[in-house]
């Protein structure tokens, strides 16, 4: 298997690890296709690999015991799964996992643990989860104190926010079950997001049009996660492999209009 090199990632976390503590782990990172509904964490499971996703998007939903769940955060190349590890935790109930393909980097939990008693390290990892938090926190006001359309632009802003494109392969299904909606009314919201031309919506996909109108829309349930992100974990390195026209997605837009493809 071919030594990783750190240059060569694209996962903001590993590229801001000191060089030390990446050499530490570089033979034991392995590269993994990431495809469509591929489990990263299953609840109440041990959790013996963490994912620096690279590419794609994952989602972590809250699971009842009756099977009702929904989703509560989105992980994608700026962080990690099974990050409740970095707290001494050996588990969790909720699930992880990829809602749109990609790739990513496993390290075995026995081998990232070590990564912790290195102090600039571990208070590395604690932000990332400070700033997990605070996206929980973010979805908790979202779905308590903003309307249907406000919260699917949000939740389509984090979603452009990782993956790069301004296509993104998702279903109404798929959002009505991330949302905890019915199929109806997320087709009846992503209409009036149509209707002032901030996306265009066609079966199976989302294009964002206009990313202004979207934080419009979203209003105060979106940015403030992503500001605490750029704050104290870095905005984007001039070496980020994020297109030109995405740069500035973490924390306040650069730009008003994105061109269509």
């Amino acid at each position: 298997m071919t030594k990783i090199a750190q240059k060569n990632t694209r996962n903001k976390l590993l590229r801001r690890l000191r060089e030390e503590a990446f050499e530490h782990i570089a033979s034991d990172l392995n590269r993994v296709d990431l495809p469509v509904r591929r489990s990263l964490v299953e609840p109440n499971q041990p959790i013996e690999r963490v994912c620096f996703i690279e590419s794609g998007l994952a989602s972590m939903v809250a699971v009842a015991p009756n099977g009702t769940g929904i989703e509560v955060g989105q992980i994608g190349y700026e962080g990690m799964s099974g990050y409740p590890v970095v707290l001494g935790v050996d588990r969790m109930p909720n699930r992880a996992f990829m809602q749109v393909s990609g790739d990513g980097i496993e390290l075995p939990t026995s081998r990232f643990l070590p990564l912790l008693r290195d102090e600039a390290t571990r208070l590395m990892f604690l932000r990332y989860v400070h700033t997990r938090e605070l996206q929980l926190a973010y979805s908790a006001l979202a779905a308590g104190r903003y309307n249907m359309h406000q919260r699917l632009a949000r939740w389509l802003l984090m979603c452009h926010d990782r993956l790069l494109v301004d296509t993104m392969p998702v279903t109404h299904e798929f959002l009505a079950l991330m949302l905890g909606v019915r199929r109806s009314g997320v087709t009846d919201h992503l209409h009036i997001l149509e209707g002032m031309r901030a996306i265009r919506s066609t079966r199976g996909n989302v294009q964002i049009l206009n990313r202004q109108v979207l934080l419009d829309v979203a209003d105060g349930c979106y940015g403030a996660p992503e500001a605490e992100y750029e704050r104290l974990l870095g905005s984007p390195s001039s070496d980020d492999q994020r297109p030109a026209r995405l740069k500035g997605a973490w924390g306040t837009w650069s730009g008003s209009t994105i061109e269509n493809q």
